[in-house]
Formats: structure tokens, C-alpha cells, sequence
């Protein structure tokens, strides 16, 4: 069966039009960075936030519910965020909400926006240049393919297999970096690290600590440059800052093929830490990532540093200091630009934080080293799911393949 989407959908809308007003807390305001391009999690753990009286002011159909499918429409479109609960929050015009009638199978619905040929139209229909825009007209009117409601489940119960497989390796992460953060509060900013009750304390500090920046800890190693052709193929990859989650962590699957120059010191690998220079995004200048496994022959580009330990120094301390220990933070706001923010090198010592011992330091990153071993290994188990749901899905939407 042939359908335009607006005949199967309840309604097709978007977010308000108008900036609104913002508060301390209250309702979380979302935008398409909080989205997850691979998987369509959203982020609610750095939003801003709305008063709930201009929630309740809101139509319902731009409330979100359990159920909707959310769809990107302005600039970076053609993500979808399927809702599995209904958690409140509000967001702009740059997304769209769908709404799937008796129907059309919710789950359904998200598989069928994140299948490439949906994109390829997206793509096609986007209209404008410097924020190229897909229309709820154009949402409203676009044919797909729509077999039974049981066909759709049975198409829907497949895909989610690996989508919960993901979801399952995330949380899991995020339990192992809890546990990591957990000690190095306990450690270095509560100061109950092993032996503090004999610890010698002068003026507050413990003996053999000291006030230090970044680069009493590591130095710093710019990524290549590169031009818009050397990313198309070639046997290198090139971590990016599109690899870097906004306020730390690293993410799979933004990776590209690079086959420009480098030097042997611009290569990571797995246990390297990099750093974001450029705030093409908040919470990116500044944040730093421990890198888990990635193929060999990696580089990275020249909106990273890659910070390579002094010695006696663990590559995993550096990263907790940049993570959990505030200097990520502090670092941060001395990015500046007008249009897009940048980071210099040099500043970096402009910023300081007590340190341990070193050896207070090794202890903590030995415990905590085989936690992102476990992270990359759950890294890896989320980019295999990845692959096999992004080889089957469009065979399961055109047929090819019977659920």
C-alpha cells in the first residue's frame, strides 16, 4: 500500500517559531545537538531549560509524548529520535513532530525515517542555502510504502533488537564512567584517598600535591589540516571533532577516510587522549576524550590535540583532571572568536588545578584503566549493532527481505 505520510499520522508539526523564554530549571529545551545522529538517543544531561507555564501555553501537538517519532528539519535534518516514555520537554522549529495515527506502527515510523532512501529524498526536496530547511508541507506529502500494521511490528521487533543491544552497551558506559568519576571525587576533591587520615596537610594541601595546569601534565600535539578532497577516501581515518561528545567522551561513527599528509606524531590509538580546539558546538572547546578502539592508521584533525603524558604521568589521569577534576571547564570559556569560538595552545597554562602526587595519581588511573577497557569493548559491540541494523534496515523497507 501507497500512502502519503500526513494521511497515516495524526499530525505533523514542529517546535515554536518563537524563541522561548528561559529559566534555571524547569522543562529541558532541547535542540538537534542533543540528538544522537547514529541512534536518535537524546541527551537531556547539559539543556537549558523552559518555565513550565510556557509549556502548559504549548498546543498539544507540540508536546511530546510517548510514541512520537522526532525528525530534524533545519540545517542538520534527517535525524529522528524515536520517544519511548514521556518525559516532558520542549524544542524549536528546527524539529519536526510526528505523530502516527491507529495506522501506523510508532517504531515503524523511525526505521522508515532513518532508512537512507528517506534521506536521499530529504536531502533532495531541502530548500534554502545556508540552512537548508524540508517543509512540513513536504513531510506532509511524501509517499512511502506502507504494508499491515503486523508486517510493520514484525519489521519494527527486528531493528529494535539491535537498537536495544546499543542502548544496553550505552548504559552500561555510562556505569563504568560513574564508577571512574565516583573515585576521583572521593580521591582528589573530597581528599579521602588511601592514607589521608596520616597525611601531612599544609595550608589545606596535602604533602605532595601542587597547583599545576594542563601542560605540567602533558604536552600538546596539533591534528593535520586538510582540504574537503582528502576526506572522500584513502587509507587513513581521521578522528574529528565530530568523534568528540559535547563535555567529554568519545563518539563512533563520525569518523572519516583521509588521504592527506601527517606526521608520526598527529597518530592516535587506543589510550591516546585529544582534545577539542573549535566550539562549533557548546561543550566542545576544551573537552577531551579517552580514545577506545579505532583502526589503525588514525590521525587526528587540526580542530584536536592530541595530549601526549610527561613521564611518569598515566594518559588516563590526564583525561580524569580534563573529565572530572573541572579543568575541561575552566579551559573552556578561553576559547574566542566571533563567529566560531577557537582554543590556542598556549592559553592552556592559564588554567590551574591541584594535582596529586604522582603516584597518588598511577594508583587511581591502575583501578580505573580496566573500566575503559570494559568501555571499549561496549564501544565496539555498539558500532557492530550499528552496522548489521544499518545493513538490514533498508532490505527490510523495500521488501528485499521478509521480517
Amino acid at each position: 500500500m501507497r500512502a502519503k505520510l500526513g494521511d497515516v499520522c495524526a499530525s505533523i508539526y514542529d517546535g515554536d517559531h518563537n524563541a522561548p523564554p528561559k529559566s534555571e530549571s524547569g522543562i529541558p529545551f532541547i535542540t538537534i545537538s542533543n540528538i544522537d545522529a547514529n541512534d536518535g538517543f537524546i541527551d537531556f544531561s547539559n539543556t537549558s531549560f523552559v518555565p513550565e507555564e510556557y509549556y502548559k501555553s504549548l498546543k498539544g501537538e507540540r508536546k511530546p509524548k510517548r510514541g512520537d517519532v522526532l525528525y530534524s528539519v533545519v540545517g542538520s535534518f534527517g535525524i529522528p529520535s524515536l520517544l519511548k516514555d514521556d518525559k516532558r520537554f520542549v524544542f524549536q522549529r528546527h524539529i519536526a513532530i510526528l505523530r502516527p495515527s491507529e495506522k501506523l506502527d510508532s517504531t515503524y515510523l523511525y526505521y522508515l525515517l532513518k532508512d537512507s532512501s528517506f534521506y536521499h529524498w530529504a536531502d533532495a526536496v531541502a530548500i534554502g542555502s545556508a540552512q537548508r530547511t524540508v517543509t512540513l508541507g513536504q513531510l506532509r506529502s511524501k509517499g512511502v510504502n506502507l504494508p499491515d500494521l503486523e508486517t510493520q511490528r514484525r519489521i519494527a521487533g527486528v531493528l529494535s533488537a539491535y537498537d536495544e543491544l546499543i542502548e544496553n552497551n550505552r548504559k552500561q558506559i555510562k556505569l563504568l564512567e560513574e564508577a571512574a568519576r565516583r573515585l576521583y571525587k572521593e580521591w582528589f576533591v573530597d581528599l579521602r584517598f588511601p592514607g589521608h587520615e596520616t597525611a601531612h596537610i599544609h595550608n589545606g594541601v596535602p604533602e605532595g600535591w601542587h597547583t599545576g595546569s594542563l601542560l605540567d601534565l602533558a604536552d600538546v600535539v596539533r591534528g593535520c589540516s586538510y582540504s574537503s578532497d582528502e576526506i572522500v577516501n584513502g587509507g587513513k581515518t581521521l578522528i574529528n571533532l565530530g568523534n568528540l561528545t559535547p563535555f567529554g567522551g568519545f563518539r563512533l561513527g563520525y569518523a572519516k577516510p583521509y588521504s592527506g599528509k601527517s606526521r608520526d606524531d598527529q597518530a592516535v590509538a587506543k589510550g591516546d587522549v585529544i582534545m577539542g580546539l573549535t566550539e562549533q558546538a557548546v561543550g566542545l572547546a576544551g573537552y577531551a576524550a579517552l580514545l577506545p578502539a579505532i583502526p589503525n592508521g588514525s590521525v587526528i584533525s587540526a580542530d584536536l590535540v592530541k595530549l601526549v603524558p610527561h613521564a611518569g604521568v598515566s594518559a588516563v589521569f590526564v583525561y580524569a583532571v580534563l573529565r572530572f577534576g573541572r579543568l575541561s571547564e575552566l579551559i573552556s570559556p578561553l576559547a574566542n572568536g566571533t563567529k566560531i569560538k577557537h582554543l590556542r595552545p598556549e592559553s592552556l597554562s592559564r588554567v590551574a588545578v591541584l594535582l596529586p602526587s604522582k603516584r597518588l595519581a598511577n594508583d587511581y588511573a591502575e583501578l580505573v584503566a580496566p573500566l575503559y577497557d570494559q568501555i571499549s569493548i561496549c564501544d565496539q559491540r555498539i558500532c557492530t549493532a550499528r552496522e548489521a541494523r544499518s545493513r538490514l534496515l533498508p532490505k527490510l523497507m523495500s521488501g528485499e527481505i521478509k521480517a
